[in-house]
């Protein structure tokens, strides 16, 4: 799990998580700081967001057992959310 056991996570410094250097372009620096004052976030909050959106748009596993993982807490069955959604899709559309 890197440099530090889970459960010590956070206890080495004043943020909780792994830290680490990256090296980027100056003009993607320099967009990225514009942009974290315009969301008015921090850039390691606008970096974990942006690693974190990456990596959920490459994983479609992990999407995909998210997923599943809502359709079994629901106790509904793929086909049923099928038909619901084709019904409400139906019921919107100009005849």
């Amino acid at each position: 799990m890197g440099q530090q056991d889970a459960g010590c996570r956070g206890r080495n410094g004043y943020t909780s998580g792994m830290k680490t250097a990256v090296s980027l372009p100056d003009d993607v620096f320099d967009q990225a700081e514009r942009l974290a004052r315009r969301l008015r976030k921090s850039r390691s909050a606008l970096y974990r967001e942006a690693i974190a959106e990456y990596v959920a748009r490459h994983e479609p596993e992990a999407l995909t057992a998210k997923l599943d993982e809502v359709l079994e807490r629901s106790g509904d069955t793929p086909l049923e959310l099928v038909r619901a959604a084709a019904r409400r899709t139906l019921e919107r559309a100009d005849w």
